[in-house]
């Protein structure tokens, strides 16, 4: 608290944010905080000792263990020793990877030419671009392009239909008319062109921008499984979210030769398997998150304030 004397010579007592917060208000709010964590952690460690426990430990334990008796990689081996789930990872890769750059291409080259003032069909198309944010086409429609495309079993249907998103569209272009009209003036009268401007100067400038946008398109087919379930009927080309979602949620049991062929005795239990499965599908995620966390705050604010 800080005091202030008005014209009349009177003074009173006026709050300020530097106040320091009492002691009992720091122990709730480390309570509320250890209570929010303990929330999350405590059933990711609880995954994570039921796919290295062993099968005597997990019987035991009624199929969730909270802690290891001791380390048994079993389940990951025989993950990794072939068979769906180690095939479906390298589809789930090659989705994400592949349609990471091909929306990251997309978005930004029709959000930079959205941004610049007098481009051809610019109101119409941003138009299109804001009603795709407000109306869906639908299940039924989706499917029967997907069909007319001949794209059904492909792993295309798992990319294009979902290229470009609307939202991340007028996220980059608002970020984009933020940078300052004299930067792109100077630059075409040293001679560079639309697409060189494009490419040595926008896209440098981009780059908080680009990251966050790129690991929400990242995330987005990483966790995407509804469209492989419509469009893809050869188990050969299931990403790993679908496998999880028919191998661990519907609990159907693997078997031996769905993990690469090992006999049916030296199988882990079938609760470490699955488990294993969504601790694999969570790993690349907590991977690259930490590294582009930092361009969230500068890269979201910035393409929002000015739209």
């Amino acid at each position: 608290m800080s005091t202030q004397t008005n014209l009349l010579g009177t003074t009173r007592r006026s709050s300020t944010i530097d106040d320091v917060p009492t002691i009992p208000t720091r122990v709730l709010k480390g309570i509320i905080l250890l209570l929010c964590c303990t929330v999350v952690i405590v059933p990711f460690i609880g995954v994570i000792s039921t796919s290295i426990a062993s099968q005597a430990h997990v019987t035991e334990s009624g199929g969730f263990v909270l802690w290891p008796d001791s380390l048994n990689w079993a389940s990951y081996r025989a993950i990794f020793n072939g068979g769906v789930v180690q095939r479906a990872l390298l589809v789930s890769f090659v989705i994400t990877l592949g349609g990471t750059l091909i929306s990251l291409a997309g978005s930004t080259m029709l959000a930079y030419a959205l941004s610049r003032p007098g481009s051809f069909g610019q109101r119409p198309i941003l138009m299109i671009v804001l009603f795709s944010i407000l109306f869906s086409p639908g299940l039924i429609p989706n499917y029967l392009v997907v069909k007319e495309f001949g794209l059904l079993d492909s792993l295309l249907a798992l990319v294009l239909p979902t290229a470009i998103n609307g939202f991340n569209v007028i996220v980059l272009r608002s970020f984009f008319m933020s940078i300052p009209a004299s930067v792109i003036d100077s630059a075409r009268v040293d001679g560079a062109g639309d697409f060189r401007i494009f490419w040595s100067i926008v896209l440098p400038l981009s780059r908080a921008v680009l990251a966050v946008i790129g690991l929400f398109y990242a995330v987005g087919y990483w966790n995407a499984f509804f469209n492989a379930m419509l469009y893809i009927s050869d188990t050969a080309k299931w990403p790993l979210q679908l496998v999880l979602r028919t191998y661990v949620i519907n609990n159907t049991e693997l078997s031996s030769g769905d993990l690469g062929g090992a006999s049916a005795d030296q199988l882990p239990p079938q609760e470490s398997i699955q488990m294993a499965i969504l601790v694999i599908s969570l790993v690349p995620i907590l991977i690259v998150y930490p590294f582009l966390q930092r361009h969230f705050t500068k890269g979201m604010l910035t393409g929002a304030v000015k739209g």
